[in-house]
């Protein structure tokens, strides 16, 4: 099987961000996404070019388009929120972005009637069914197919840092998990979804793709719900590790830090360099650490076994790519992964406003409720 990898601009990129629609009074979530999708289309339109129908009517995706800065990107996530808020206030409906709500239950929630997401549900029964769950994906665009795989396999060893960055999903169904990202280990339950195979060379991954057509596993490219995978058609690598992130902010952050490592990635390549890479069993590990400790995670650095702090990596690794953002136009919102690093990813925050409110997860829902439009609380 052959695919065909479209070349984009180097280092161009777009972000998609999910977004959760719930009651004003309640906080439960609440299937409009309909209802909004049709407010929202221009006339004449079969949809809005970047408000997206998600598999669950209590989730909407708004998507940017071929951007060259971060500031472009964030620019553009804002005037579509600003576009779902005209329409949503008046129902009583308000936004969040985390990986998990914090008490909603799984089963009562409505699934899009396409026939794509009820393939998906009847495949996968139980597990598709709790696929309660959000994300935001980066997109970053790569000149030459050849160039792929390998940043694709290097960006495994950041993995874990972009996990306990993001990590949002502490609670499912009303309770603890004890994880900083239940998300990150859910969404892997299905099929095609976890960690990406360490392809050498294209023709490899044409030779899986081509298997997993044969076997029925899929019907198309975009069935294989990596962590981090190709997009072909759009040719870009799509980083797909983190949680919802609830503020524009830190939407913007992770989107410059996927972008530089991408950028000197691509740039060390070129210089010839061959890029380092982890055995796929301590990637697997640094998976679960970040998920499980979030910013407390201990991560393997190296086929050594060397360990460190997952946020000491951080605050160097922010620090060598500083040069990078600077060529990129990112460099503020490259230091806004310190903000993140101040204040706590969104996982402490929620468990910091259920301790102040004796427990209340209605409270940590208004906190990202307030989050998704006034920003991180600085106090």
């Amino acid at each position: 099987m052959h695919i065909e990898f479209s070349p984009s601009r180097r280092s161009t990129v777009g972000a998609e961000w999910e977004l959760g629609l719930v009651d004003r009074r309640s906080g439960e979530l609440t299937s409009v996404a309909e209802r909004i999708l049709e407010a929202v289309r221009p006339d004449g339109a079969a949809e809005h070019p970047k408000i997206k129908q998600e598999l669950l009517l209590n989730t909407i995706e708004i998507i940017t388009g071929v951007c060259d800065t971060i500031a472009e990107v964030k620019a553009d996530l804002a005037g579509s929120l600003d576009v779902v808020h005209g329409v949503a206030d008046p129902l009583g409906v308000e936004m969040f972005s985390a990986g998990t709500h914090p008490f909603s239950n799984w089963y009562q929630q409505k699934v899009t009637d396409k026939e794509r997401y009820a393939k998906l549900i009847d495949r996968t029964q139980w597990w598709g069914r709790q696929m309660l769950i959000y994300g935001v994906h980066i997109h970053v665009g790569v000149d030459h197919r050849d160039k792929v795989l390998p940043v694709l396999d290097a960006l495994l060893n950041y993995a874990p840092h972009l996990q306990a960055l993001s990590a949002s999903s502490p609670y499912w169904g009303a309770e603890d998990t004890g994880y900083a990202s239940n998300r990150a280990l859910m969404f892997q339950q299905l099929p095609t979804a976890g960690l990406p195979f360490q392809f050498r060379k294209w023709a490899e991954l044409e030779s899986y793709v081509e298997d997993m057509f044969t076997t029925g596993v899929i019907d198309h490219f975009s069935e294989i719900r990596w962590d981090i995978r190709p997009s072909p058609k759009l040719g870009t690598i799509e980083m797909r590790v983190c949680d919802g992130l609830p503020t524009l902010a830190e939407v913007g952050a992770i989107a410059a830090l996927t972008q530089c490592l991408v950028d000197d990635f691509v740039e060390r390549l070129e210089d010839g360099e061959i890029l380092p890479t982890l055995p796929p069993w301590h990637v697997q590990e640094n998976k679960w650490r970040a998920a499980r400790y979030g910013t407390d995670a201990i991560i393997i650095l190296d086929a050594a076994g060397r360990e460190r702090l997952v946020t000491d990596d951080v605050v160097d690794l922010l620090d060598r790519l500083e040069p990078v953002a600077r060529r990129l136009d990112c460099v503020a919102e490259l230091r806004d992964v310190e903000t993140i690093l101040a204040h706590g990813p969104s996982y402490r925050r929620q468990r910091a406003v259920a301790e102040r409110h004796k427990g209340s997860l209605k409270a940590v829902m208004a906190s990202l409720v307030a989050e998704m439009r006034d920003g991180i609380p600085r106090d």
